[in-house]
């Protein structure tokens, strides 16, 4: 709820907070989920429209140990089939475990939304399997993580520009609303979908606010 000379942030839990000026810092996607009053500008909600979360799973098979290794594999790998695109070493320094954790993305990873841990387990196992050999389908432990089902991103890595969006829409990605600014990696002009670009847009906004209220 914008005003003349402050901001009020009502939160679901009837909760509010007022402050002289709010910086947005989620993925369009979320902050389109925002109610706003007055709305925003029609060019930003338009863009909010264009950004959607990219779908990615991440997913962990812990072992007794990192076993590829005494085959003199390094454990890293990129597949142009099954349901994972690339995975990793991920073990402890002291290799107390051996740890795979692998990738699946985008048109391999949406069919896996809808199933089980279990079920997702046993295709992810099968594409480190047919890299490592079948050692790889026994971990003592899975798990994964399906970042579209995760209320407060909706999707990972980051918010992609759809086409046209930039060009059409991309002045209101990081224009203040007033007294509302935006940050998030998404609007960052360097390093733009990583922590980097996070940090940076979100010094950006910082100084938008400090600018804005001498």
């Amino acid at each position: 709820e914008q005003k003349s000379a402050s901001v009020r942030v009502h939160i679901r839990e009837r909760e509010s907070l007022e402050a002289k000026r709010v910086i947005v810092a989620i993925p369009p996607a979320l902050a389109s989920r925002i109610h706003y009053s007055p709305a925003l500008s029609p060019l930003r909600d338009q863009l909010t429209q264009r950004v959607p979360m990219g779908t990615v799973i991440k997913c962990f098979a812990v072992y007794e140990e990192p076993f590829w290794r005494g085959r003199g594999l390094s454990g890293q790998g990129v597949f142009d089939e099954g349901v994972v695109q690339a995975c990793f070493d991920n073990s402890p320094r002291d290799a107390s475990c051996g740890m795979l954790v692998g990738f699946s993305l985008a048109n391999r990873a949406r069919p896996l939304l809808g199933m089980s841990q279990e079920e997702r387990r046993e295709l992810v196992l099968e594409s480190f399997a047919r890299a490592f050999g079948p050692e790889a389908r026994a971990p003592k432990r899975y798990l994964d993580k399906s970042w579209a089902e995760e209320e407060f991103s909706r999707g990972c890595y980051t918010g992609l520009m759809s086409p046209g969006a930039w060009i059409g829409y991309g002045k209101a990605l990081a224009r203040p609303e007033g007294r509302i600014h935006f940050a998030g990696t998404e609007t960052a002009s360097r390093w733009n979908g990583y922590f980097e670009g996070a940090i940076l847009a979100g010094r950006r906004a910082a100084r938008e606010v400090l600018e804005s209220e001498r």
